[in-house]
Parts: C-alpha cells; sequence; structure tokens
C-alpha cells in the first residue's frame, strides 16, 4: 500500500509541474517516512508521531539542517495532498541556518582536470558543466537543439524549479562539442548511454573521479564542484552577482551573495602579520 502512495504522491507532483529531480527528492524522503512508520497506517498517524518522527532523525540519526527542512516539507506536502489533512511542523525547522562555504578549484586545478581527461566524450561532458556552470541533471537534460552556435548560447530547460535559462556558450566548448559529436554522433540527448538513452549520473560522477584522481589535484571535488568554480571564477574576473545569479539559475540573491565570501577573503583582506 505505502508503494501506490508514494507513486500517487510522485503523480501529483509531476501534474504540478514540478522538476524530475524535485519528485525524485520529495519520493525519497516519503519511501524514508512510510518505511519507518510501516507498522501505522499513514492517515492515522497523529501529529505527536509525526513530531517525534523528525526529532528522532535530528537527535538520533544527526540529519543536516537541509534534510531535517526536506523531510517536513515532504510529510506536510505529502498529507495536505493525498489525505487532504493539514499538518503544521513549523515549529521544527531550524532556525540557525548552517553556513557552508561552497567547495571550489582553482583555474589552474580545472585546467589540470579538463586536460587529464583523454576521452573526448568525457573531456566534453566536465568542460560542458564547468564552461556553463551546470547541475548534474541539467547536464543529463540537455539535447542537441539547446546549442545554439549561431548565438553562442545555451538553452537550459529542465532545472530546478523549472526556471528556464540561457547561459553563454564559449567558442572553445563549441569547438570541442564538434569534435566529440563527429565521433559519437548523439541524436536526441547531447550527451547519450548506451542505446542511446541519457547518459547516467553515476557513469558522469565515475568520470570525475577517475580524472581528479588522474590529474594529481588534491583537492576535494566532485561534479558539482564544478559549479562552484564556475561561480567562483564569474566573480573573480568581475562579473556582477546579479548576472551570476541570472547564470546559475538561482531563485533568490542570498543564494548567489556564498561566493562573495569567498573572494572578500581571497582578495581583498590582507592578513595583519603582512602588516607588522
Amino acid at each position: 500500500m505505502n508503494k501506490n502512495y508514494v507513486e500517487d504522491f510522485a503523480t501529483i507532483l509531476r501534474l504540478q509541474r514540478y522538476a524530475k529531480s524535485s519528485i525524485k527528492t520529495y519520493t525519497s524522503h516519503l519511501s524514508y517516512f512510510l518505511k519507518f512508520s510501516a507498522k501505522f497506517q499513514p492517515e492515522e498517524i497523529t501529529q505527536k508521531q509525526l513530531e517525534d518522527f523528525i526529532i528522532w532523525l535530528v537527535e538520533k540519526k544527526k540529519v543536516g539542517s537541509s534534510y531535517q527542512k526536506a523531510m517536513i516539507s515532504t510529510i506536510v506536502k505529502f498529507y495536505q495532498e493525498i489525505f487532504h489533512r493539514r499538518v503544521n511542523l513549523k515549529h521544527l525547522y531550524p532556525h540557525r541556518s548552517e553556513t557552508k562555504l561552497p567547495k571550489f578549484l582553482t583555474k589552474k586545478e580545472v585546467k589540470k582536470i579538463l586536460d587529464s581527461t583523454s576521452n573526448i566524450k568525457h573531456k566534453a561532458i566536465l568542460t560542458t558543466i564547468y564552461s556553463c556552470g551546470l547541475r548534474l541533471g541539467e547536464l543529463l537534460e540537455l539535447k542537441i537543439s539547446d546549442i545554439k552556435t549561431d548565438q553562442n548560447i545555451l538553452m537550459i530547460r529542465q532545472t530546478k524549479g523549472n526556471k528556464e535559462r540561457v547561459v553563454m556558450i564559449s567558442p572553445k566548448l563549441i569547438d570541442l562539442l564538434r569534435d566529440y559529436y563527429r565521433v559519437y554522433n548523439p541524436k536526441i540527448y547531447l550527451f547519450e548511454g548506451r542505446g542511446k538513452e541519457k547518459y547516467s549520473q553515476r557513469s558522469v560522477q565515475q568520470i570525475m573521479k577517475s580524472s581528479l584522481k588522474k590529474s594529481g589535484v588534491k583537492s576535494p571535488a566532485s561534479v558539482h564542484t564544478l559549479r562552484h568554480s564556475y561561480a567562483t571564477h564569474l566573480l573573480e574576473s568581475g562579473t556582477d552577482i546579479r548576472i551570476i545569479k541570472e547564470l546559475l539559475g538561482h531563485s533568490n540573491i542570498k543564494t548567489t551573495e556564498i561566493y562573495t565570501h569567498i573572494n572578500v577573503v581571497r582578495f581583498q583582506i590582507k592578513s595583519p602579520l603582512d602588516l607588522l
């Protein structure tokens, strides 16, 4: 029965035009909640039991604030959409925000990673993520028709929050993609796996892991680190923070402003030691 709840919930989210990544997150959290509370019928779970579940996640499972928020949002929306029941868990939202600076690579480190990637398809994948500041899910949804070479722009349609955007595409990247296209001849998606299906997230993550190792770069990095590096390097070059916000597809400027903290520390503040 719980499986049907997850499927029904996912259907509602699709009809409400939620992004695929958001639906995946919601259903993953719901599956965990339903599995944990399997001895109860979901509609019979009390407000107190829901509160105890969130408290257990925080105190026993030591989940982070973002997971805590996501789980609360999932439970509230699940009961609202499936049972038309209003559940109030706002008082359990974390009030102290976690301020974590995004991990990023220097320009030299990015170059080392890209230069160490010999397979042209793998190189094109990592270069596209860095050059256009893409999320992994956005990369996998790219279609050949999204590249407008006559205008040097890339259309990003399947985005977080369904907020389509346009980014500039480097002539160097266009040349690389043309070389890649001649070798692999993708049909629909820019990057396709076996059977001309969309490339998998895991495959891209493995490419990044392998290239990082080959490059000798010691900084910890993931695929998403390339996106952070893109934003950081744009800011370093003097790009206005409001433009970077649009290029990244952020809804709130405060999300983008986290990159300014990095630059303040790295480029505008002198150590007191230098003044002695």
